[in-house]
């Protein structure tokens, strides 16, 4: 009776209309829709050449972290995990194209949250996004969902090299790509229903018959574990493994993707807490979140621990929209997610045996998802259009976001020009890291 007591005054429970067994609830359902992160995360960033135990690890501690800075500082019902996107940028473009090592993009994440960090506790986190063009802000949320998207069904097998053009679509010879298909299509029927933890219930059935069906090899997809519980083997290899002289020594190059994690996570993140604290109708009358400067600092300080954890950077998760439907309210909902994230520790040999067949659908789905700011895309001129238009299609044809970035800022900036308005000094300056970006490429190792 005395914790109730407690955690209604602490929690404001009795304020906010809501009780300690619905924002319980409510963590949970928020819990399912997200844990798939627990088994994608760790997939992306090894490709890297990180210790995927490590980072199933790193996961988890920096989900619990920032969740329950949220929770207790902000008495938001926000949950935070490392990102989907920002992680695919990591691995496939950071470490993958551009030949940077992990090491080192793992200082950049810490330094880029500690400015994001100082950020948010000043105005400066305002005016920034109010500053940035919308059409390259569109053209990096859609770009990122396409280059997402792109990866899934390439890890599924459902792209492949094509002699005549380059690219094509399987033939469908292989078991693995027959299940990709069918996870896409059950995901999106379970998105359409609906229902919580779509995601991992798509990854749950998929990997279930992937004990029955064969790959090339002639193996099943799904390897089943000699263990179902247990935890994951510590090795310290990601544990502030973080290269500051390394980063110093390639910053010129390193600058364009630094600033692209800085201003994804302005945008994404922002845009995330507004939009799941709207549904909670917890907004204030002048449409401020409650407690803002707690909620901003929340979320940097997720990205400071997830990268001295060994992962990618930590952002609020859309996903908390499915607890706030279940009536969370209160940052009680976050203790519980938090709490759910710590059993899973137990669950690594289970969630390692998950194949990439089962992974790649949920990419997919995630990228897709991301394509919904389409929505807001302005076709009254064009210099509102193009920009990320022409983003999305460099992307998609050659699955290099960087430059993707560089010409929608350049072709954005012509376009004022020519109608001679001045494109500002944000604008200006993003289109001058990019050109020595595409100088220096290719300049490092």
């Amino acid at each position: 009776m005395h914790f109730v007591e407690w955690a209604d005054r602490y929690f404001q429970l009795s304020a906010r209309g809501t009780t300690p067994a619905r924002e319980a609830v409510a963590g949970g359902t928020t819990f399912a829709a997200m844990s798939y992160i627990l088994v994608v995360n760790p997939l992306i960033l090894s490709a890297a050449g990180m210790d995927r135990n490590g980072l199933f690890l790193a996961t988890i501690v920096s989900a619990m972290a920032a969740t329950l800075v949220m929770a207790l500082w902000a008495n938001l019902p926000i949950a935070l995990a490392p990102g989907m996107g920002t992680n695919i940028v990591f691995a496939q473009v950071l470490v993958g194209q551009m030949g940077v090592p992990w090491q080192i993009g793992l200082a950049m994440v810490q330094l880029n949250a500690l400015v994001f960090l100082a950020l948010s506790l000043t105005q400066w986190r305002a005016r920034i996004v109010a500053a940035f063009p919308e059409p390259v802000k569109l053209g990096m949320q859609c770009s990122i969902g396409v280059f997402i998207a792109w990866l899934g069904l390439r890890s599924g097998g459902l792209l492949v090299a094509d002699a005549g053009s380059l690219v094509g679509f399987s033939r469908l010879h292989d078991g693995g790509a027959w299940l990709t298909l069918g996870g896409i299509l059950l995901t999106a029927m379970l998105m359409v229903r609906r229902v919580p933890g779509a995601f991992l219930l798509t990854m749950l059935a998929v990997s279930a018959l992937g004990v029955f069906v064969t790959g090339a090899d002639g193996r099943p997809l799904t390897t089943l574990p000699s263990s179902w519980i247990g935890l994951p083997v510590f090795t310290g290899q990601l544990l502030f493994a973080l290269d500051f002289r390394g980063f110093a020594s390639h910053f010129m190059l390193l600058l364009p993707v630094t600033l692209y994690f800085l201003l994804i996570e302005f945008f994404a993140g922002t845009a995330t807490m507004f939009g799941v604290i709207r549904g909670a109708g917890l907004l204030q009358p002048n449409g401020d979140l409650p407690r803002a400067r707690a909620a901003f600092a929340a979320d940097a300080l997720g990205s400071v621990i997830g990268a001295a954890a060994g992962t990618s950077t930590v952002t609020a998760y859309v996903e908390s929209v499915a607890g706030v439907e279940a009536g969370a309210r209160t940052g009680l909902s976050g203790v519980v997610v938090a709490a759910l994230f710590g059993i899973a520790l137990l669950c690594g040999p289970l969630l390692t045996a998950i194949p990439t067949c089962a992974t790649a659908p949920v990419l997919v789905m995630v990228g897709l998802c991301m394509l919904d700011g389409l929505r807001e895309l302005d076709t009254s001129t064009p210099e509102n259009y193009l920009p990320p238009l022409l983003m999305l299609l460099v992307t998609a044809c050659s699955a290099d976001l960087m430059v993707a970035l560089a010409l929608g800022c350049f072709i954005y900036t012509l376009m004022l020009l020519a109608w001679r308005r001045w494109p500002g000094a944000m604008v200006l300056g993003l289109d001058a890291v990019f050109v020595l970006y595409l100088a220096l490429r290719g300049h490092i190792g």
